[in-house]
């Protein structure tokens, strides 16, 4: 695995939504540690992730929304949140023109 990535390349081959993998158990990520960057263009909510650890989320770019269990709220630059462990939670933009940049971080419970 690569030690390094383009964003500009991610922004560039998204279909809506897209993730790079930065650190996994590939370049020693241990007990479910895993953190990326994720693009979201798409402005309806996909499909929510569920996961048996929690994941932290940074926005980097962009403005929208973000659905965690039943709660929703708008992010923009600079938003942090969770999901905690086995709650669904899902992204999506204001504007096809502006898509959401996030960092998210998965971590053992």
């Amino acid at each position: 695995m690569a030690c390094y990535n383009n964003l500009n390349e991610l922004l560039k081959n998204s279909d809506g939504k897209k993730s790079i993998e930065l650190l996994s158990e590939a370049n020693g990520c241990v007990a479910g540690c895993r953190a990326g960057v994720t693009y979201y263009q798409n402005t309806e909510y996909k499909k929510p992730g569920i996961h048996d650890d929690q994941e932290g989320f940074i926005v980097l770019k962009g403005s929208g929304m973000a659905l965690i269990g039943d709660e929703e709220f708008a992010i923009e630059e600079g938003t942090a949140f969770i999901a905690p462990k086995g709650t669904p939670h899902t992204i999506k933009s204001n504007s096809n023109d502006e898509p959401v940049l996030v960092f998210w971080f998965h971590s053992a419970v």
